[in-house]
């Protein structure tokens, strides 16, 4: 077979392209973790909230989640958080479990209270909104409207 050096030019222009793009796409994903102290926020349900998901207030990453466990004392699970210690939280802070889209990952959304005392290591929140599925919205929804 005859090798034509038009093919090989475009395949090494492929080549560093693609190279190209995945350093673009490397230098802009938002990976490092976030340390500062930990709080304990307990749940209902997760929703398949794992380790690594982030935390953040209006959009913006201020944590990362350690850990989650189940509780044998009443089989709800605490999600340990890492805040940015720059981030002091209001001991009414809410937090809850929410979707980045329909197929996206989960994270954690915290709505700030208006309390003047801050949560410090490893205090437990006391507001939290657990995990809503589409699946439990839906049946919501056909429940109430059967009424």
């Amino acid at each position: 077979m005859k090798k034509n050096p038009i093919e090989t030019i475009l395949g090494f222009l492929v080549l560093i392209l693609a190279c190209l793009f995945l350093f673009f796409a490397c230098s802009r994903i938002d990976t490092k973790d976030i340390s500062g102290y930990t709080v304990i926020a307990n749940f209902a349900k997760v929703g398949g909230l794992g380790a690594g998901a982030d935390v953040r207030i209006a959009g913006l990453k201020v944590g990362s989640v350690l850990k989650t466990e189940l509780d044998q004392e009443d089989y709800t699970v605490n999600v340990y958080l890492s805040i940015d210690s720059n981030v002091k939280l209001p001991i009414d802070t809410v937090a809850a479990i929410a979707d980045s889209g329909i197929m996206g990952d989960k994270y954690i959304r915290l709505e700030p209270g208006k309390a003047q005392a801050v949560l410090n290591e490893n205090d437990k929140m006391a507001q939290t909104k657990s995990y809503k599925s589409l699946e439990d919205s839906v049946s919501e929804f056909i429940f109430l409207s059967t009424k």
